[in-house]
């Protein structure tokens, strides 16, 4: 079985799977060098059922990735990638879940559990992101959102609604981010993949567009 097809398989257990609420994050698959380092600890390689707590940094080598799940979200770390889990918080009401990209890039699939809700938040050192169980491609600077909608800011700035079918971007002359009314004006074409010709701005990557469950595209270098 393809690794892509393992990753689908286990975003479709993950819909129903969670009986009850838990505090913390489980290694699905770790392919490579991967480690992490709780916060009074120091750096272990990490396996599957390894458990992922608050404040706990986590490391992906070269060519290696992992895949993690977070209440009923899926998160898959790309080779070189630095991430720390903020916060994951489950109640009865629905779960919150906060992430801080240093460097690399992930993909996630963000799924409210039944009945409830889910509050994603993924921070880079410049920007936020934030979203309630949608889909959307993230590269830094540029947005593009598949479906629901991303409330989209730079640190400590207005919060900009992007919907499903538009884009964004941050203007860093300005250090503003654009509306997706102005995105679409400067023809701003949504078909293209980010970082490939498609006239977005700022320092993209190749990031093709997501298909099926594949929601969250998120990288900082």
């Amino acid at each position: 079985m393809g690794y892509w097809n393992r990753f689908f398989v286990l975003i479709f257990i993950s819909a129903g799977g969670i009986l009850f609420a838990q505090d913390f994050g489980t290694f699905w698959e770790v392919n490579g060098t991967v480690e992490i380092r709780s916060p009074d600890g120091t750096w272990v390689r990490a396996g599957p059922g390894d458990r992922i707590e608050k404040a706990t940094l986590i490391s992906s080598g070269f060519k290696s990735s992992a895949v993690i799940s977070l209440g009923d979200s899926i998160v898959m770390l790309r080779p070189l990638t630095r991430l720390s889990l903020e916060e994951i918080l489950q109640n009865k009401e629905g779960e919150a879940i906060s992430l801080s990209l240093q460097t690399g890039r992930i993909r996630a699939e963000v799924s409210p559990p039944s009945g409830g809700r889910t509050d994603f938040t993924i921070r880079s050192p410049s920007a936020v992101a934030s979203v309630r169980g949608t889909s959307f491609e993230f590269d830094t600077v540029n947005l593009r959102v598949l479906h629901g909608q991303v409330l989209y800011s730079r640190i400590n700035g207005t919060q900009v609604p992007v919907a499903g079918g538009e884009m964004s971007y941050v203007d860093e002359i300005e250090g503003r981010v654009v509306s997706p009314f102005e995105a679409a004006a400067e023809n701003l074409s949504l078909p293209h993949p980010m970082g490939s010709g498609s006239g977005l701005r700022g320092n993209t990557r190749d990031i093709s567009p997501g298909t099926g469950t594949v929601g969250i595209e998120f990288a900082w270098d």
